[in-house]
């Protein structure tokens, strides 16, 4: 099924609602990745939804920036997801695009924030893309996570423990800047 990238802040924010409640469930803001997560904006140049060629929504992408930080030092990721695809059109391929979208404009940022990456997820699914749970043993989440399901990939961190949080994002000089250029 031939579909585009637009970027999510195009979309109705409604619709996106209730693309995630149909993925996730209503009850999603309790899981951990939104504990994760909570306080921060999404990356709007990293964040994306799929169309189909007449304009239905088939799915959407988040990113968000957070870090790991171990009380003196942190270091900035970005996690990935939530990835949601319409009921009607999942297991076609559109999740894995949607990734493959957002890591390949990663890399091509060249941003050091955008180096590393991590996500809650199915290892099998996502191991074919570079993701691993080699690297988090020792990371605090903030709430429960099954271990092997913590799965991070890309430059190699400072320091291998600490606490996932959202990364305070810096204040501005004059005037309101957009999330866009705080990322």
């Amino acid at each position: 099924m031939p579909h585009e990238f637009v970027p999510l802040d195009r979309i109705d924010p409604g619709a996106i609602e209730a693309l995630l409640d149909g993925a996730f469930g209503t009850d999603r803001h309790e899981r951990t990745a939104y504990r994760i997560r909570a306080g921060a904006l999404p990356i709007p140049s990293l964040s994306f939804a799929s169309l189909s060629a007449e304009g239905e929504l088939l799915g959407s992408i988040q990113c968000w920036p957070i870090q790991l930080s171990d009380g003196s030092r942190a270091a900035p990721l970005v996690m990935v997801g939530p990835i949601a695809v319409d009921q009607y059109h999942r297991n076609i391929g559109i999740g894995r695009a949607m990734l493959r979208h957002v890591l390949d404009q990663m890399a091509q940022s060249g941003s050091a924030a955008h180096a590393a990456q991590m996500l809650i997820g199915d290892p099998g699914y996502y191991a074919p893309l570079g993701f691993s749970a080699d690297a988090t043993a020792a990371w605090e989440v903030p709430g429960p996570v099954e271990r092997h399901r913590l799965l991070a990939r890309g430059a190699p961190l400072p320091f291998a423990a600490g606490r996932l949080e959202a990364r305070p994002l810096p204040a501005p000089r004059s005037g309101l800047r957009s999330a866009a250029t705080l990322a």
